[in-house]
């Protein structure tokens, strides 16, 4: 089966599906739809612990990587959800290379960090699952969304063991005084995003980026990023009901809800 890792390291553009809704049917669909890695978001989605652990179990049937976000950059988070079976990690609000650091320190077992050892999922099905195996498998993706996060954006990418950023276009814009968006770019927000793309390109990390809507995802994939996703399973519930309904009533379909980029 292929592993998070295995995408990373071949180099080309990777789609990921969003789920916000929590359920294993929910995961199951998405990791049926094709993505190549599918995310599970216990940030903003209405998702906890138990329900991760089941989505997981459902992305593994699959056969699909999963990636989790978690709520924050907290050591027990982070170590609960690779212990559960994620290959990958996606943390919020990264500002510094001190907090990325506790990032990597977290996802890694030592000498090379601090996780503690428990993989009470992660090691089902890899034979021989040792530390150095957990570390080598394990994606490491830190979120760069604040005025914060874009002035020190180099030296977080100096820290080894960070593999990818995903840009939150939505906090990115927030923190800068705009509103949020992750589909309509104004030029100074264009600007921050770019800045975020050419400190990935000078350190060799993974560029990403929250997409509102598959021309956004094709701009940015044509400006060099690499990995995306295009709204989440509840934005493709909702428009796919919303659209029968408006059929039903001979309105025009609508192209997506107004409201956010997640539901």
């Amino acid at each position: 089966m292929t592993t998070l890792r295995d995408l990373w390291e071949g180099g080309g553009v990777t789609v990921g599906g969003w789920c916000v809704m929590p359920g294993a049917f929910s995961a199951e669909l998405m990791g049926r739809s094709g993505f190549d890695w599918v995310c599970i978001d216990t940030q903003h989605g209405l998702i906890g612990y138990d329900q991760m652990a089941l989505m997981l179990q459902a992305l593994s049937i699959t056969g699909t990587p999963g990636f989790v976000r978690v709520p924050w950059n907290t050591p027990g988070d982070i170590m609960k959800a690779l212990d559960a079976g994620a290959q990958g990690v996606i943390v919020p609000m990264v500002n510094s290379a001190e907090e990325a650091s506790r990032v990597v320190g977290a996802c890694r077992y030592p000498p090379d960090g601090y996780r503690s050892w428990g993989p009470i999922r992660a090691a089902l099905g890899v034979d021989g699952y040792a530390p150095q195996t957990g570390n080598r498998r394990v994606v490491v993706a830190v979120m760069i969304e604040t005025a914060a996060g874009v002035a020190a954006a180099d030296e977080i990418l100096a820290v080894p063991g960070v593999d990818a950023v995903y840009v939150g276009p939505n906090d990115l814009a927030i923190t800068h005084g705009m509103p949020p968006s992750a589909d309509t770019f104004g030029e100074d927000h264009a600007r921050l995003v770019e800045s975020i793309l050419a400190a990935c390109q000078r350190h060799g990390v993974v560029p990403g980026i929250h997409c509102g809507s598959v021309e956004t995802a094709r701009r940015w994939r044509d400006r060099g990023f690499r990995m995306f996703n295009v709204t989440s399973d509840a934005i493709f519930v909702r428009t796919g009901a919303a659209a029968v309904v408006k059929a039903m009533a001979d309105q025009p379909a609508p192209t997506r809800p107004a409201s956010s980029s997640y539901a």
